[in-house]
């Protein structure tokens, strides 16, 4: 489950993602150069091959570590894009292209927003949309919702099956997430009960009208971490209801595990390359300007792994946030100001948010876990199966 946000207003456009997946699903940020590729090649996406185009334009994106394609993503060219998952009347595909696929394609052969898009339906219409797409549940497959914008203007692009329809959003703040929204494809083409389960339009009410008062991306930080004044969770679904998504619920659960908003006024791209942005630092990147963040994360904890690392006191912290986030919040909202004021180069960023992420955890101390039963048991069987119970418990035994 996601939420996908752009605001168009006459300075210009502004973006805004959360990629929300399963708890344990890395994310990575990660940075490819502009290349050439020689005639009638192919490229291996997630599932299938696809002929590959002559120039693949540069790229910075966040993609789950076992896939090809990408949650979220900006070219080289002003391009940003993100996708969501929706529900519709249409089989689903047993292989294909996954929306994750489809929207790092159109990023790297777009020069333009429009061109995405054109680029997108395409391959959309000639491979189709399918194949697993999730970690916990491998035949998880689902059709595609997208956002894509450039400096001058945006689209909303819907899907339903190998069916498409787009909106051009021409002022103001739009907003997606997990069901489909342009009235007449909607009507035609959603699954009413998985688009309910799913909590969408609650979110998206709540990204919409908080985007509309959006000025620069700083706002969008603030959009991306609403969960209201603590996270609530439902027994049946968790924190869905919440654009800032924390995982729990015992029929379907979601966590958000990366955050990336885009300033196409300044080209500039803030990032949390961690998970639950509510504990994490937006960092600014810049497609130009590859950061070493260590080895690709998988779904099992490493210390070197930078979102493995935050993953630490994310998972100490939502324990009690009544407890924990005052006592890191207010740094962490300082630093953002003067990062937005005066944006630092990314390797320093990242290097700064890490130091401050590891005195946070020293700093919260001992939680007790004050969530339902329901989401401590959700969570204790993520842990383990990272192995991140086994390293609580060497703690536990050694003091440390």
């Amino acid at each position: 489950m996601c939420d996908t946000v752009v605001v168009v207003g006459a300075d210009g456009v502004l973006f805004a993602k959360n990629s929300d997946r399963d708890p344990n699903e890395a994310q990575l940020v990660e940075w490819h150069p502009a290349s050439d590729h020689p005639p009638d090649s192919l490229v291996r996406v997630t599932w299938m091959e696809v002929p590959q185009t002559s120039h693949t334009y540069a790229v910075v994106l966040s993609r789950p570590f076992w896939m090809w394609g990408a949650e979220m993503g900006a070219n080289e060219h002003g391009v940003v894009a993100g996708n969501e998952a929706v529900f519709t009347d249409q089989p689903y595909e047993e292989v294909g292209l996954t929306g994750m696929d489809l929207l790092r394609l159109g990023l790297e052969r777009g020069r333009t927003a429009a061109e995405a898009v054109s680029v997108i339906v395409e391959l959309l219409e000639r491979f189709g949309q399918g194949g697993g797409c999730g970690l916990e549940r491998p035949s998880f497959s689902y059709h595609n919702s997208f956002i894509v914008a450039d400096p001058e203007e945006a689209y909303v692009l819907e899907t339903a099956g190998r069916h498409w329809a787009t909106e051009q959003v021409t002022g103001g703040a739009r907003s997606i997430s997990n069901g489909l929204t342009i009235p007449a494809f909607a009507e035609a083409h959603t699954d009413p009960l998985r688009t309910k389960m799913s909590a969408c339009r609650i979110r998206r009410a709540r990204t919409e009208a908080a985007a509309s008062r959006a000025t620069g991306p700083g706002d969008l930080f603030g959009v991306l971490r609403d969960h209201g004044e603590t996270p609530r969770y439902r027994l049946l679904t968790g924190g869905m209801e919440s654009p800032c998504m924390h995982a729990g619920g015992v029929l379907t659960s979601s966590q958000t595990t990366a955050s990336w908003v885009s300033d196409l006024r300044t080209g500039l791209h803030w990032v949390t390359a961690t998970a639950a942005p509510c504990t994490s630092l937006f960092k600014p990147v810049r497609v130009d300007e590859p950061v070493d963040l260590g080895p690709y994360p998988t779904d099992r904890f490493r210390p070197d792994s930078y979102w493995w690392r935050h993953e630490i006191f994310h998972r100490r912290a939502l324990r009690d946030p009544e407890s924990t986030f005052p006592r890191f919040g207010p740094e962490r909202d300082t630093v953002e100001r003067d990062w937005l004021a005066d944006p630092p180069p990314a390797t320093a960023a990242f290097e700064l948010a890490d130091r401050l992420v590891r005195s946070w955890d020293e700093r919260i101390g001992p939680v007790v876990d004050r969530r339902p039963w329901w989401v401590r048991c959700y969570w204790a069987r993520r842990d383990r199966w990272a192995g991140l119970a086994d390293r609580a418990r060497r703690r536990a035994i050694s003091g440390r």
